[in-house]
Protein backbone atom coordinates (compact mmCIF):
# COMPACT_ATOMS: atom_id res chain seq x y z
CA UNK A 1 0.00 0.00 0.00
CA UNK A 2 1.23 3.36 -1.10
CA UNK A 3 2.15 5.62 2.25
CA UNK A 4 3.84 9.18 2.66
CA UNK A 5 6.55 8.18 3.99
CA UNK A 6 8.03 6.40 0.45
CA UNK A 7 6.96 10.05 -0.55
CA UNK A 8 8.97 11.22 1.78
CA UNK A 9 11.71 9.26 0.98
CA UNK A 10 11.66 10.40 -2.88
CA UNK A 11 12.37 13.87 -1.94
CA UNK A 12 15.24 12.96 0.37
CA UNK A 13 16.69 10.93 -2.24
CA UNK A 14 16.34 14.27 -4.42
CA UNK A 15 17.30 16.40 -1.20
CA UNK A 16 20.32 14.34 -1.10
CA UNK A 17 22.26 14.68 -4.31
CA UNK A 18 21.67 18.22 -4.58
CA UNK A 19 24.89 18.54 -3.06
CA UNK A 20 26.94 16.46 -5.76
CA UNK A 21 24.97 18.31 -8.82
CA UNK A 22 26.26 22.04 -7.39
CA UNK A 23 29.60 20.40 -7.09
CA UNK A 24 29.32 19.06 -11.09
CA UNK A 25 27.98 21.83 -12.91
CA UNK A 26 29.35 24.39 -10.80
CA UNK A 27 33.35 23.18 -10.50
CA UNK A 28 33.10 20.58 -12.96
CA UNK A 29 33.74 17.92 -10.54
CA UNK A 30 33.09 14.69 -12.76
CA UNK A 31 33.08 12.19 -10.03
CA UNK A 32 30.00 14.05 -8.49
CA UNK A 33 28.49 13.99 -11.56
CA UNK A 34 29.03 9.76 -11.64
CA UNK A 35 26.78 10.71 -7.96
CA UNK A 36 24.13 12.25 -9.70
CA UNK A 37 23.18 10.19 -12.16
CA UNK A 38 23.63 7.04 -9.45
CA UNK A 39 20.74 8.76 -7.22
CA UNK A 40 18.81 9.83 -10.01
CA UNK A 41 18.61 6.41 -11.48
CA UNK A 42 17.78 5.50 -7.85
CA UNK A 43 14.89 8.42 -7.77
CA UNK A 44 13.66 6.91 -11.47
CA UNK A 45 13.36 3.50 -9.45
CA UNK A 46 11.65 4.76 -6.18
CA UNK A 47 9.17 6.87 -8.45
CA UNK A 48 8.42 3.71 -10.17
CA UNK A 49 7.53 2.35 -7.22
CA UNK A 50 5.60 4.60 -5.97
CA UNK A 51 3.79 4.66 -8.90
CA UNK A 52 2.62 1.01 -8.57
CA UNK A 53 1.88 1.33 -5.08
CA UNK A 54 -0.33 4.16 -5.79
CA UNK A 55 -1.89 2.34 -9.39
CA UNK A 56 -2.74 -0.88 -6.78
CA UNK A 57 -3.74 1.30 -4.48
CA UNK A 58 -6.54 3.34 -6.83
CA UNK A 59 -7.39 -0.03 -8.57
CA UNK A 60 -8.43 -1.94 -5.48
CA UNK A 61 -10.32 1.13 -4.30
CA UNK A 62 -12.43 1.04 -7.77
CA UNK A 63 -12.89 -2.43 -7.38
CA UNK A 64 -14.78 -2.38 -4.19
CA UNK A 65 -17.20 0.27 -5.16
Amino acid sequence: MANIERFNELKSLIAGIEGDAEKFYNKGNSAAGTRVRKGLQDVKNLAQAIRLEIQEAKNGVAEKK
